[in-house]
């Protein structure tokens, strides 16, 4: 049984409205759900609100939610707070000790993050590192290897942007990848580990800008990336999962997070067993564990 989690940045459930929620557009297959159509989607899927308000007044926020879906620890309720941007000291320390990563290489299992980062992040020092991202930190507090560039080139990682277009707007030489190229690269080298982690945060960058056309734009793309995803895996043998911090893209008439359910999706084998058992975000991370250990 291999575990495929696709962390998606700012992404909830929100009302069916064309005027203000992407995830509206009759174009799209996989997203286009919202409260008003909950249930089962596309490719036998389950559709899971999953709570990121964590029982804490305030929006949800990206430090907090992603530490609490990356330890099973209510990083909020630790804090008393939600904390936006990247992890503080507090939050640093209980990535370091409880990093799912971390907890998945205990239990003698292997995991990947198989996002690739550009050279300026392999010149900064360990400290420097451990000060980015929540995924980032959970990372090196499991000993993973980053993924360069070359890497990239080689088909053994995917940038964050999937399709390379940012980075080739930036002067890098790279290929330009297809949805389909793309998601062949996720799920080959998905094979090698029990448990791979990709992360895409554009969703949460359009939802800021509040820009109708280029949340669509995005929300078209990641259509068709997690279509060819689910068209590629063998499912018998994986369980993909879907899911997010907080809310934010599917609700273009403000521009701050929401304190909608993060969307959550599950397919394959052990979708059933995650219905059962997710609620919030901080039932991630030990049920993927105990997903891992039943099914291995």
């Amino acid at each position: 049984m291999k575990v495929i989690m696709i962390f998606i940045d700012g992404i909830g459930i929100g009302r069916d409205s064309a005027a203000y929620n992407p995830l509206s557009n009759r174009d799209l297959s996989i997203f286009r759900c919202s409260a008003d159509r909950p249930g089962i989607i596309p490719e036998n899927g389950i559709l899971i609100p999953t709570d990121a308000c964590l029982g804490v007044e305030g929006l949800p926020q990206s430090a907090t939610g992603q530490t609490t879906l990356f330890t099973g620890i209510n990083a909020s309720k630790l804090l008393g707070r939600h904390l936006p941007g990247f992890p503080n000291r507090d939050l640093r320390n209980l990535l370091k000790e409880k990093s799912i990563f971390k907890q998945i290489k205990k239990n003698n299992r292997s995991g990947t993050f198989i996002n690739t980062f550009r050279p300026i992040f392999f010149n900064l020092s360990e400290d420097q590192k451990y000060r980015l991202s929540v995924t980032t930190v959970a990372a090196l507090a499991g000993g993973l290897y980053f993924y360069n560039l070359d890497d990239m080139r080689s088909g053994r990682s995917i940038y964050h942007d999937f399709t390379n277009i940012e980075l080739i707007q930036r002067g890098f030489d790279v290929p330009e990848f297809s949805c389909s190229e793309a998601a062949e690269i996720l799920c080959r080298e998905s094979d090698k580990y029990d448990f791979t982690l990709y992360e895409y945060f554009l969703t949460d960058r359009a939802g800021h800008s509040r820009d109708m056309s280029q949340a669509e734009a995005i929300m078209k793309k990641l259509d068709r990336f997690i279509q060819n995803i689910l068209n590629i895996s063998d499912l018998s043998k994986a369980t993909l999962i879907i899911t997010s911090d907080h809310g934010n893209i599917e609700d273009l008439s403000i521009k701050t997070h929401t304190r909608n359910p993060a969307l959550s999706m599950v397919w394959g084998e052990g979708a059933e067993y995650l219905r059962s058992r997710i609620k919030t975000l901080k039932d991630f991370t030990p049920a993927v564990i105990k997903l891992l250990e039943i099914k291995n």
